[in-house]
């Protein structure tokens, strides 16, 4: 990237985020170790000219679920020069469904129509999502394909996908969710930083420091 191209996406990133920067400011700057962590090993990622950040997650967990409005909100409005991507989490074997769910949707292009719809079916509707039929179900219920779904939910691509996910998730070191993961070196969450509001104005804070160098 040349220096000016540089110098546009800092600038460009930093007017996308100044609002919530300053309210951070207004409290302080993050401290590292407390508000957020800085990855011993950062990890290698593609040369693409914008600032990654993913939230790990899972379907599973109620912290993600009330977290999601928010972190929606917040995606919505971060800057072109930022790449945000969600990738889902399984630390046992009963919570690999879920994690299938999200990938079999990703890759239909569903996303978008079930994303919160799932969340709501397991949180507020109390349904159990670890069965093939049920999952199913859900779908079916919200005009999903269903033999197309069982395809790609049972399907190679799918299960790469949730092996990519378990690398990311170790690289990173996650142990909980949700947490946030910045260009492969620093990663904060609500647990970490004391609240939604402030793990979000946290990852602004490191957006920048990536994007400044």
């Amino acid at each position: 990237m040349k220096r000016r191209e540089f110098t546009l996406q800092v600038a460009a990133i930093a007017t996308g985020l100044a609002a919530p920067a300053f309210a951070q400011a207004q409290g302080g700057a993050p401290v590292e170790g407390k508000d957020y962590a800085r990855l011993a090993q950062p990890i290698a990622l593609p040369a693409t000219g914008k600032v990654e950040v993913v939230e790990f997650f899972g379907y599973w967990c109620p912290h993600c679920h009330a977290f999601e409005p928010m972190l929606e909100e917040w995606a919505r409005k971060l800057p072109a020069q930022v790449n945000f991507r969600r990738i889902p989490v399984a630390f046992s074997a009963p919570q690999e469904p879920y994690q299938r769910i999200f990938l079999a949707l990703e890759a239909m292009g569903q996303l978008d129509a079930m994303h919160r719809k799932v969340f709501t079916a397991i949180h507020v509707q109390k349904q159990r999502l670890d069965k093939d039929a049920d999952i199913l179900a859900l779908m079916t219920a919200n005009g999903i394909d269903g033999a197309k779904f069982t395809e790609t939910f049972k399907s190679f691509t799918v299960a790469s996908k949730a092996k990519q996910a378990r690398q990311m998730a170790e690289a990173y070191k996650i142990d909980g969710v949700p947490t946030l993961g910045i260009h492969g070196r620093y990663f904060t969450s609500p647990s970490l930083a004391g609240g939604h509001e402030q793990a979000l104005r946290v990852a602004n804070f490191l957006i920048q420091r990536v994007a400044k160098g």
